[in-house]
């Protein structure tokens, strides 16, 4: 297995709370730079002061694109080792991905490398696949196109244009926070301390450093640039050709983080049921609401063509609700009239009903398209909140991965360590009361009372509750929710975490109330309030962390994975070119990249029938005879089958989640070791594969021969069949 190891050698009448606080927003808001310029101010003090912002933001983009790449750089000395070493170092999936950048930079010319991705018969034995329609690989197609383009082969190496190309991307994201920090408080000293957060909170905002190619790595610096164009969208007081280029912004970032990222239906579905609470309770206007929507359809849209009309997003749960949402809204013309009571049970059967349509659609959408390839993702989720079946393998290989479990508590204490959680929980707790308040006015007004205030806030006369807090509001509710129920989708939410965090220490709203409430509400103390503390937070943390980072980037390391190594070695130079290989999903992966090899399966899970297939392929670690397990390999054309001991012995996951266990169950077999068995369970007819092949016995080596052994991995080669009494020969690339 990889390991690390450290390198050798190295006062007046008073007036209401909620008055107060919306007269002190009012008066904070209306001097702010940022708002001067969009109203079209090209004052002096606000160009340098715009300037000084901006420069700040780059300032902190860089650092962090800096940092990570040290890191990487520090924990594998990825400038020293092998090539063959720094391919092993795309772990998992990264390294399926990574490939496919490398299989363009190596094909004749481009259109015959774009030709090979579109007719791919390397990733799965015996078929041709679209590779552009099922992954979401145009990131690697792009960068390898412009590789090649540009005059740069001699000065930078293939792998470190992908690399740092990738931890660019986390400069755009800091900058990204950055601006929705300052389009929310009006003051940069926001978008630097929410910089300053994320580069802090590192261990819980990325991964980055370890997992370069992950789809999330470049897909959710786009996500962030669609959340700050949103947020500027609905910012009052836009002039027409400022909301035109935003929402031009917006598709753009929409489209760019759809087509990074298979899983963009789902969280494109969260956001979208933040639009919906938000049109409820009237804190949206129609338009806004229907450009959202519309936005969000064109980008996924745009996404199906250039994936070669990929059923997966036709039959998404984002467009069937968007289409009921948009069909109802349209269909129930005195939706938003009546009193709190009557518009509160509208709401409830509006709902309902769009639901039930989004249901229906998206059901007969599946059954038109035959769809079945993310029927594993809904067993995953009714298998975690127990509304179904545990047996499930697909569902079972989700569960007992601790990235896909609770968010752990220790999460929290690292984010209150570095000061982010507090002014978070206290600004999420203020800001939702506010909401509150706001949503029950608003379903208290009647429809012309409402429009009248509307109208008269688009005129100064009132200070209603800002659509663009309100967005970002929920989105950090939500996907804060989404975090908490599944660890990986964490970095959905501390992102933006620190937006939040920081505008509530730059903001008014938290200080406007403590000053209320302390009767010393004046404009120039909330105003050095809102200077002093961030600057004082940000010198408290550079106190506290700068040492830390600094011994943190002194700390060399070396990657050390010899046993890979020699694996790779042997399969680039004792197996023919067009030989195909089983084994993990994980392992496959970085057999494809570093040998070229064609493969049985991988670990791009999005397919019902690689997902049987790999289910098939994994019986090798189950208690099936060596004539079941042969006709299974020879099934899915393999010519090798590679057998890991860290699979075969696995001690990871406890009981009932180890590989073997979870095929154990959905074979009906009773599972290793002491522990409970379900009733119906039964002993199994046959040893385990992985264990009995190696004890060289007559059934076995009659189908397998061992060609390849080290302390991890076995490989055998698979016989072509022979009658009955012929002498079976030996390979001469066979091993001790």
């Amino acid at each position: 297995m990889a390991t690390l190891r450290q390198r050798k050698g190295s006062k007046g009448k008073e007036a209401s709370p909620a008055a107060e606080v919306q007269s002190l927003q009012s008066n904070c808001c209306t001097h702010q730079h940022p708002q001067k310029i969009l109203q079209g101010d090209w004052s002096w003090g606000a160009i340098i002061w715009t300037s000084i912002g901006w420069s700040v933001s780059v300032g902190l983009g860089l650092l962090c694109c800096i940092y990570v790449a040290t890191l990487h750089e520090n924990d594998l000395w990825f400038s020293n080792i092998k090539e063959v070493e720094r391919e092993i170092s795309f772990r998992t999936e990264c390294g399926l991905y990574y490939s496919y950048y490398k299989q363009m930079l190596q094909a004749p010319s481009i259109p015959e490398g774009l030709s090979e991705l579109i007719h791919d018969n390397l990733t799965e034995s015996k078929r041709t696949i679209n590779l552009l329609q099922r992954m979401n690989i145009y990131q690697e197609l792009f960068l390898g196109v412009l590789y090649r383009l540009l005059p740069i082969q001699s000065y930078l190496e293939p792998v470190y244009f992908y690399i740092y190309t990738v931890f660019s991307l986390q400069a755009v994201y800091v900058i990204a926070l950055y601006l929705t920090a300052w389009l929310l408080s009006g003051s940069w000293l926001a978008g630097m301390l929410a910089g300053v957060w994320y580069i802090l909170n590192r261990v819980d905002t990325t991964r980055v450093e370890f997992t370069i190619s992950l789809r999330e790595n470049w897909s959710l610096p786009f996500f962030a640039l669609q959340v700050t164009a949103i947020t500027c969208y609905l910012r009052p007081q836009l002039t027409a050709l400022q909301q035109k280029v935003m929402v031009w912004l917006m598709y753009v970032t929409t489209f760019c983080f759809c087509l990074t990222w298979q899983f963009n239906q789902f969280i494109l579905l969260v956001q979208a049921l933040i639009i919906y609470t938000l049109d409820c309770v009237d804190l949206l206007t129609t338009t806004q609401v229907t450009t959202l929507y519309l936005v969000q359809v064109c980008g996924l849209l745009s996404v199906w063509l250039l994936q070669f009309c990929n059923s997966m997003i036709l039959g998404s749960l984002v467009l069937s609700f968007i289409v009921s949402a948009l069909f109802i809204r349209h269909c129930q013309t005195g939706l938003k009239t009546g009193s709190l009571l009557v518009r509160l049970a509208k709401a409830i059967l509006h709902s309902a009903l769009v639901l039930l349509l989004t249901l229906t659609i998206n059901y007969l959408t599946k059954k038109a398209l035959q769809l079945r390839s993310d029927e594993h993702i809904f067993k995953f989720i009714k298998s975690k909140f127990a509304l179904g079946p545990t047996r499930d393998f697909d569902a079972s290989l989700y569960l007992c991965e601790e990235a896909f479990g609770l968010l752990p508590l220790d999460t929290l204490e690292r984010l209150a360590g570095t000061l982010l959680l507090y002014p978070y929980i206290l600004t999420l707790l203020l800001l939702s009361g506010i909401l509150a308040v706001a949503a029950l006015k608003n379903l208290s007004r009647a429809k012309g009372g409402s429009a009248e205030e509307k109208k008269g806030a688009a005129d100064g006369q009132v200070d209603p509750f800002r659509p663009d807090v309100a967005y970002n509001l929920l989105h950090t509710l939500f996907y804060g929710l989404l975090a908490f129920s599944t660890m990986r989708m964490k970095y959905l939410w501390t992102g933006h975490m620190c937006a939040v965090a920081a505008y509530g220490v730059c903001g008014t709203e938290l200080w406007a109330l403590l000053f209320s409430t302390l009767r010393c509400n004046t404009k120039t103390l909330l105003r050095l309030v809102r200077c002093g503390v961030p600057l004082l937070m940000i010198g408290c943390l550079y106190y506290k962390f700068w040492p830390k980072l600094m011994e943190e980037l002194s700390e060399l390391r070396e990657f050390y994975d010899p046993e890979t190594v020699e694996l790779m070695t042997w399969i680039s130079t004792k197996t023919p070119k067009q030989a195909v290989f089983a084994g993990s999903m994980q392992l496959l992966a970085g057999i494809k990249l570093c040998t070229g090899r064609v493969l049985t399966n991988h670990p791009h899970y999005e397919d019902k029938d690689l997902r049987e297939r790999t289910r098939q392929v994994y019986q090798v670690y189950a208690r099936r005879s060596p004539e079941e397990v042969y006709e299974l390999l020879r099934a899915v054309g393999a010519d090798y089958v590679v057998l890991e001991n860290s699979i075969c012995y696995e001690r990871r996951h406890r009981r009932g989640c180890r590989l073997r266990d979870l095929l154990d169950l959905a074979n009906g077999h009773i599972m290793d070791g002491p522990g409970e068995n379900d009733p119906d369970l039964v002993p199994a007819a046959h040893p385990r594969f992985c264990e009995a092949i190696k004890t060289d016995g007559t059934a076995y080596t009659a189908l397998f021969t061992k060609t390849f052994q080290n302390k991890t991995f076995y490989v055998y080669r698979l016989k072509k069949k022979r009658k009955k009494g012929a002498k079976s020969s030996s390979d001469p690339n066979a091993t001790q």
